[in-house]
């Protein structure tokens, strides 16, 4: 079985500029694309769990979104990184058409997780979730992934949804080092 970082999209790799959906709007974390490069280095598989309700409400396509991820795995790739599974969920429940509708696979609920778990062969007592909000930390717990972690470079983060994150750090680029101090020594124990 393989371990890996589940990976949210906005606040985490991407500045969040709200709905961001095209090319001229996303721009990398500082810092995030050479964290990622030492994670796959470190034997993690790489694997982006993304909401995006923008497409359900009818702010943008999902060929915007897909003509998006494209450019976005393209630029990672030409960096050396190469993302594993890319998941995404285009519902909501108070979306239009057939995007309206509750969903396994919406964080905070589990399902873009479990997939992957399954399609990677992956063990979730190795694996991490990262993300900028409760959601992200939910899906992580409800997927049985053992570490979640909050980043400070998305949405605000308060003291009580930090208490439902094993860590807090300050953006991506930390996780490496968080990973090597102190997850693999817990997890050793």
């Amino acid at each position: 079985m393989r371990k890996a970082i589940f990976l949210d999209r906005d606040g985490t790799l991407n500045i969040d500029h709200g709905y961001v959906h095209t090319i001229d709007q996303f721009e990398f974390i500082e810092g995030s694309i050479e964290a990622l490069k030492v994670l796959q280095e470190m034997g993690y598989c790489l694997i982006l769990v993304t909401n995006q309700s923008g497409i359900a409400r009818g702010y943008f396509s999902e060929d915007d979104f897909n003509q998006l991820t494209e450019w976005m795995d393209w630029s990672l790739e030409d960096r050396g990184v190469h993302l594993d599974g890319i998941y995404y969920c285009p519902h909501h429940p108070e979306g239009k058409g057939e995007y309206r509708k509750e969903c396994d696979c919406r964080k905070p609920k589990g399902g873009m997780l479990l997939e992957a778990i399954k399609d990677f062969d992956i063990d979730p007592k190795q694996s991490i979730m990262i993300g900028d909000k409760l959601d992200d930390v939910l899906a992580g717990k409800s997927a049985g992934v053992s570490t979640t972690i909050l980043v400070r470079t998305g949405k605000a983060i308060s003291e009580e949804i930090a208490a439902n994150a094993d860590y807090v750090i300050d953006s991506i680029e930390d996780l490496p080092r968080l990973i090597k101090q102190t997850i693999a020594k817990k997890s050793k124990k």
